[in-house]
């Protein structure tokens, strides 16, 4: 689940010059972990041709090499220094990303910062301040939920480099990220997290699939496609418990009335997950740490970020005929538009302008 729903863009702030709530010691954080790993890289290039160099982390680095190419030759993504490093960070996430909502509502929290404008979460390169962080949120009555990052982006504003947590799985899941972090970079439009991140799961999904096809891996592609069908199945009975709440939280209830209500919402979803592992999914597990963890406002709330508008841009891309440059120009175009206009001309497109 955290590949797909929290792969946030790191929210790099610059210490001077700062405004609004957020305090000095959260750039400064910010700036020391994102220092740290600019100072660790090593070129990818170097690596491979490094007699040095394990042989596992030599062929993962032509491989690494091979997809950043494949990004810019075909999918039109930015051709710059960014993921032809390497950093082997030595721990399992990147950042930690906190997420908070009000108790009796889906609409998350949202800080705003310098240069990247407001996004609904914050990230951390230091776990015990991300819980420090999500400790504080939750003595306030909000609903936090904290999450492990495997990638950040800085939109270009540095070369950010590939991770070792960006290894973890195989090279799909490695194309993935690289396309999606580089979307980033194509187009980014301030203020508007759930468009900047449907585009980028677009770019990911329509890429990776361009990039099976070119390998002639068809197992590979089969794969991937019946994931994404799984993923949408399980994002539609995460969309129905959204729907469920929000009638809760808009009716005339008590306080207790609602927070059970709430409860009983959240058990369904847990229940029908399951169902659906066992009727649909072959026992396919891949869900269950995410279900049987606590799940509450924050942690819904976050999965429409990244998932709720990916339905319409991969619409978009096909009234685009799969061109990628006519694409990212036709989204760019909405990016232009008012924030209120923007999502309902997405919806209504017609054709690839």
């Amino acid at each position: 689940m955290k590949r797909i729903f929290f792969r946030v863009i790191f929210a790099f702030g610059l210490v001077s010059g700062l405004s609004g709530c957020i305090g000095v010691s959260y750039y400064a954080q910010s700036l020391k972990g994102h220092v740290e790993i600019m100072t660790a890289r090593q070129p990818v290039a170097r690596l491979i041709d490094d007699a040095s160099t394990p042989e596992g982390l030599r062929a993962r680095m032509a491989s690494a090499r091979a997809i950043r190419q494949f990004a810019t030759d075909k999918l039109d993504l930015p051709d710059n220094a960014s993921y032809r490093s390497y950093v082997d960070i030595g721990r399992d996430y990147v950042t930690w990303a906190v997420f908070a909502a009000p108790e009796f509502s889906l609409m998350p929290q949202v800080w705003c910062f310098p240069v990247f404008g407001c996004v609904p979460y914050r990230g951390y390169f230091f776990k015990d301040i991300a819980v420090k962080t999500a400790a504080g949120l939750q003595q306030q009555g909000f609903d936090v939920h904290v999450s492990g990052v495997t990638a950040y982006s800085t939109l270009g504003w540095s070369s950010d480099p590939l991770l070792s947590t960006m290894l973890r799985q195989d090279e799909t899941y490695l194309a993935g990220l690289v396309f999606h972090e580089l979307a980033h970079q194509r187009v980014y439009v301030d203020d508007d997290s759930a468009f900047n991140e449907a585009f980028a799961v677009t770019v990911e999904t329509t890429g990776v699939k361009t990039w099976l096809r070119a390998n002639g891996d068809t197992a590979g592609l089969g794969r991937y496609e019946a994931g994404l069908k799984r993923n949408a199945q399980f994002l539609a009975l995460v969309a129905q418990t959204r729907t469920e709440l929000s009638n809760v939280y808009q009716g005339t209830g008590s306080v207790a009335q609602k927070r059970a209500a709430k409860a009983a919402a959240i058990e369904r979803l847990r229940t029908r997950t399951r169902r659906m592992r066992k009727q649909q999914w072959g026992g396919f597990s891949g869900y269950d740490a995410w279900v049987e963890a606590p799940i509450n406002n924050a942690k819904i709330a976050a999965t429409s970020v990244y998932n709720d508008r990916v339905p319409a841009f991969v619409r978009l891309f096909e009234l685009c005929a799969g061109d990628y440059p006519r694409f990212y120009k036709a989204v760019g175009r909405l990016g232009r538009l008012a924030k209120a206009d923007r999502a309902a001309a997405l919806e209504a497109a017609k054709r690839c302008e």
